[in-house]
């Protein structure tokens, strides 16, 4: 299937979603959760998209992409890591977890590695402060996160055997 028509039928779905929505004042949000869980990310033409369905400006659509740390409009990787930049989290060395992951994907925050399979960034907080450092790939919360589980964590994705112990010393 080429990669074009792929799109057709993922706008076709995005459409039917808004179609559907029960009013679509003040669903602009929604939508593009919607959307970028549908493209994984909101380019440029996903954006003008939405604007033309929901009937508002181009603008606005951009305005809400960048103002929320959530929507991207790069590609992400196969597996967003993030690591939690919050106090209680920077104080137990998530600065120094931050920086290991950087080191052994060999890219910086907010960049994705050659391959696709990773993109790093860094959260303000969680919410799992008694698990301090933490890291989220994708849906998976890691808590107790040393400098040393940095490789035991991305060891879990290179072969496919998920660990859910914790990454302390």
């Amino acid at each position: 299937m080429c990669s074009n028509c792929l799109n057709a039928e993922i706008f076709k779905v995005l459409e039917k979603f808004i179609i559907d929505l029960p009013s679509k004042e003040g669903a602009l949000i929604e939508v593009l959760h919607k959307a970028q869980g549908l493209f994984g990310y909101l380019p440029q033409e996903v954006q003008s998209f939405v604007a033309e369905k929901l009937n508002i400006p181009v603008s606005k659509v951009y305005g809400v992409v960048t103002f929320y740390s959530y929507f991207t409009i790069k590609p992400r990787g196969k597996y967003v890591i993030n690591v939690c930049m919050g106090t209680a989290c920077f104080v137990r060395g998530s600065g120094d977890v931050l920086e290991e992951f950087q080191k052994e994907l060999k890219i910086k925050t907010g960049e994705t590695t050659g391959d696709g399979k990773f993109t790093l960034g860094s959260l303000r907080c969680v919410g799992a402060c008694g698990l301090a450092p933490v890291v989220t790939i994708n849906d998976k919360v890691y808590g107790h996160v040393t400098v040393d589980g940095v490789n035991k964590i991305l060891s879990e994705y290179a072969t496919g055997e998920y660990v859910t112990t914790e990454y302390a010393e």
